[in-house]
């Protein structure tokens, strides 16, 4: 079989019973229930939700973005083989330990297949929660630059590449682009103080200026207990991005909960541990697959410069990587999946046939 039609790239076309249109992000496609088929579930399967709660299906691609764009390889691969269950291994894995000992609950209610979550609707806090231990990055590249206050932290002088810092950061930015907050710009994703969220913190979608506090918590402990498991298998977990949603209970109260994925090579970067003891970083992350655009192109600036977007999308329409680039990047991410699971990573034949099976045959979604 080509191994092209072992990738899944689209996942925005299953004939999945919904009355609303398919939400297609980056990486997953959104399909809402209809309200008979959630309230099925939910009395047939017994997830512990409210009756009347919306349910949809996320199906998970395994297209591959970097700098904004969606890339693609030769012999019309249009995405990394693997990719997608790993991810979804990935975050399964952590969301169970973060229920185990008792952080927080996920959007997640089922895994019908390594590439589909059935999940609960949740209303999204409108942050981006990035924890930092390393200078590295974008943070790295303003801190060349001069800039030392981060998201109302100061830091200190003289600090070198890739070094650990001395504590924990938080530096939230924006999800999305959020108008009319005094003092923040109207710009996606950018850098925010925690008084910027106090002073507007129900412009951020927080229903108490507690729940502030609670966010940072489940923050710090969903960080060091990654960060612990990836020790033990000498993994260091440099930085991460987290999400969080509100949804309600069974008796209609709200509860704060982790949702987007967590832990993950997109979200997350982590190096390998002998390698930094070297003096190598060595990524097991997507951060290798934007060096290694960055090195294929000769004009890296494109990449960088947002100034530059439409020459940008240019170069991800008009080039196919090789075929070496792609499989390079499936084995970083099948591989750092198989290490943190224990599990291996299994290429679907047909991922989107056995989709369709399982929801229309055990759940009844298809027609």
């Amino acid at each position: 079989m080509n191994l092209a039609d072992k990738v899944l790239a689209v996942n925005n076309d299953l004939p999945i019973r919904t009355d609303a249109p398919v939400h297609s992000g980056k990486v997953r496609s959104v399909y809402w229930l209809t309200e008979a088929d959630s309230k099925r579930l939910i009395a047939e399967k017994g997830y512990n939700v409210a009756s009347d709660t919306p349910l949809a299906i996320m199906v998970i691609s395994d297209r591959i973005s970097a700098f904004d764009c969606i890339w693609r390889g030769e012999g019309n691969m249009q995405g990394v083989p693997g990719k997608g269950a790993a991810l979804n291994a990935i975050s399964n894995h952590w969301f169970k330990l973060f229920n185990e000992q008792g952080l927080a609950e996920s959007h997640i209610l089922d895994i019908p297949h390594p590439f589909v979550w059935i999940v609960q609707k949740a209303k999204p806090v409108m942050i981006e929660a990035i924890c930092r231990q390393y200078i590295t990055g974008s943070m790295w590249r303003s801190y060349v630059k001069g800039e030392r206050d981060f998201c109302g932290i100061a830091l200190s002088e003289g600090l070198e590449k890739d070094s650990k810092l001395t504590e924990l950061l938080q530096t939230p930015s924006t999800k999305g682009i959020l108008e009319g907050i005094p003092g923040v710009p109207a710009v996606d994703d950018v850098n925010i103080t925690r008084k910027n969220i106090e002073d507007n913190f129900e412009a951020f979608n927080f229903k108490s200026l507690d729940d502030i506090s609670l966010y940072e918590k489940l923050l710090t402990e969903g960080f060091d207990l990654i960060s612990n498991a990836l020790a033990k298998l000498d993994q260091i977990f440099v930085d991460t991005k987290f999400e969080f949603g509100y949804v309600k209970d069974k008796a209609g109260n709200d509860k704060l909960i982790y949702m987007d994925e967590v832990g993950t090579p997109d979200s997350s970067r982590i190096w390998d541990g002998e390698q930094y003891r070297a003096g190598k970083v060595v990524e097991n992350s997507k951060e290798g697959f934007r060096q290694l655009l960055l090195n294929h192109f000769p004009e890296p600036d494109i990449l960088l410069n947002k100034d530059r977007m439409k020459e940008r999308l240019a170069l991800a329409v008009d080039n196919e990587l090789p075929t070496e680039v792609l499989m390079q990047v499936s084995k970083t991410y099948t591989d750092i999946a198989e290490k943190i699971t224990g599990e291996k990573i299994v290429l679907s034949d047909n991922p989107k046939a056995e989709i369709i099976s399982i929801l229309r045959e055990q759940y009844q979604l298809i027609d």
